[in-house]
């Protein structure tokens, strides 16, 4: 076997892998630290929609002015986003202060919108 007849094989053998490659989509969310239930639940449920998708989602809380003494409110939001997300997500990275904005990394637990188990929780929702 020739050199070029090599290269060529290790270079489809390259592309075959990337084809392969399934790409992780990291998608964003923004709030805010004074969010209010109707919109709190609105993002939560798009939140819900991309973790369904299989993305992982970055939760962005973005201060302005004051609200950059109180920080511990965006904690506070965060941790109840993560709270509600916990059976359909995992926290992958805690949150942190960067800059003006908290950040916190979610990502989906496999098997957690299978048909049934999103039955189970519609059921429980009724009932509630």
């Amino acid at each position: 076997m020739d050199y070029r007849k090599f290269k060529y094989e290790q270079d489809r053998k390259a592309k075959a892998a990337r084809k392969n490659q399934a790409k992780v989509e990291v998608k964003e969310m923004k709030f805010r630290p004074k969010i209010d239930v109707g919109d709190f639940t609105t993002k939560k449920n798009h939140v819900m929609r991309f973790l369904k998708k299989g993305a992982r989602v970055k939760i962005t809380i973005m201060f302005r002015g004051r609200e950059m003494a109180h920080p511990e409110q965006g904690r506070m939001v965060l941790d109840r986003l993560a709270d509600e997300l916990r059976p359909y997500a995992t926290v992958e990275s805690a949150p942190k202060m960067e800059g003006r904005n908290m950040h916190m990394l979610v990502a989906p637990i496999k098997g957690a919108f299978d048909e049934k188990a999103v039955e189970d929780d519609a059921e429980t929702e009724k009932e509630n």
